[in-house]
């Protein structure tokens, strides 16, 4: 017997980030919002835990019990006495260290692989306590649609979305560590008064009512800055997608993967293949949103 499930990649149409507090981590006001690009994470009875991964930078995932997703089914397994005696192979489709948590949905995929492969009856609650131990991001993973994300991002408010988004993710070669983003944060507002982090009302409407104009005018990520100044480059990619026609780009996240807001799904094409000719970015995925989060397949 095996368990697959199928989970999205993220994007942060807002991403709002209070000063450094005292456990290393910052407040945030994190808009999530599901897209559809899917990694699926299968598991199935072994003799010990192992972990292997097929797909798209599938060399850049590590394979040991640091891997999110293995340590998604240990934690799994020792609050309910079981060995976590199994296989979980990643079918990657979502961008390797793009900003876009994958490593984050690869865990809430095993998590809710492994309930159901063991039965262990876990409940909602203590799935999503076992996502927020795991990390900020990895809750949302498993909640998909739309929500806002406080404290570190794992304290979730689900959102209701009136319509259906277009984006367009321009893929860059190679990653960008997420502390090293927010370390390089911390070192361009040092000295200044970094305001509380709130959500964005114009933002939040927008999603609720299904406007991609108000949602374009409204986008923002505060560690866009952090982004561009490890990876300046990134400045092209977001200026030939603009210059395709997006409504709005951004850095998705920590980034390098750079997300451009797209009137429709044509439009979405044409900005697609603007930037995989425009020498910019690796390749570019066209993707819609909301989307579900982990589901058993």
């Amino acid at each position: 017997m095996s368990v697959t499930v199928r989970v999205p990649a993220k994007v942060n149409v807002q991403l709002a980030v209070g000063a450094p507090r005292p456990d290393g981590f910052h407040d945030l006001a994190n808009v999530f919002l599901a897209v559809g690009l899917y990694d699926e994470v299968t598991v199935s009875p072994a003799e010990a835990l192992t972990v292997t991964c097929s797909g798209p930078d599938a060399a850049q995932v590590p394979l040991d019990a640091g891997n999110l997703a293995a340590r998604a089914a240990i934690a799994l397994a020792e609050r309910h006495g079981i060995a976590p005696d199994v296989h979980i192979h990643i079918s990657k489709d979502i961008p390797v260290a793009g900003g876009m948590a994958g490593g984050s949905a690869d865990a809430a995929a095993a998590l809710v692989a492994c309930d159901a492969l063991w039965a262990t009856g876990a409940t909602r609650d203590e799935l999503l306590a076992i996502c927020a131990e795991l990390g900020s991001d990895v809750p949302f993973s498993l909640v998909g649609g739309a929500a806002l994300g406080i404290g570190r991002g794992e304290q979730l408010t689900p959102i209701d979305v009136g319509g259906t988004f277009h984006w367009v993710f321009a893929v860059a070669d190679g990653g960008l560590s997420t502390p090293a983003v927010y370390g390089e944060f911390d070192r361009l507002t040092a000295g200044t008064d970094v305001p509380a982090p709130e959500a964005s009302p114009p933002l939040l409407d927008a999603l609720r009512t299904g406007s991609t104009d108000v949602l374009a005018k409204a986008l923002s990520n505060d560690l866009q800055p952090a982004a561009l100044s490890l990876r300046p480059s990134l400045a092209d990619t977001l200026a030939a997608g603009t210059g395709a026609g997006a409504l709005a780009a951004l850095v998705s996240g920590s980034g390098p993967t750079t997300a451009f807001l797209a009137a429709d799904a044509e439009a979405a094409r044409k900005i697609a293949d603007t930037l995989r000719t425009s020498g910019t970015c690796r390749t570019a995925r066209v993707a819609v949103s909301p989307a579900p989060g982990a589901t058993i397949v």
